[in-house]
């Protein structure tokens, strides 16, 4: 069985630079582009926590991008 899918397991809520999250095991390395945000826990906890912050899915360039357009249009 992977560390992943133990429900048992301690993970940390992990963040990229895009504000997408993700899950990690605590106790290894966190991988390059991401970062602890902080909330560490059972794996339900923590994939309850992204559930309740991430309610935009769309990547932090996307939701940018988006925006100037917006802006664009409306000028």
């Amino acid at each position: 069985m992977s560390i992943l899918d133990d429900e048992n397991a301690t993970f940390h809520v992990v963040m990229n630079h895009e504000e997408q999250y993700s899950i990690w095991p605590e106790g290894r390395e966190i991988p390059a582009g991401w970062k602890a945000v902080g909330k560490t826990g059972p794996k339900k906890e923590c994939l309850a926590y992204i559930e309740e912050v991430w309610t935009d899915m769309r990547p932090l360039s996307l939701r940018k991008k988006m925006e100037e357009d917006a802006k664009k249009a409306s000028s």
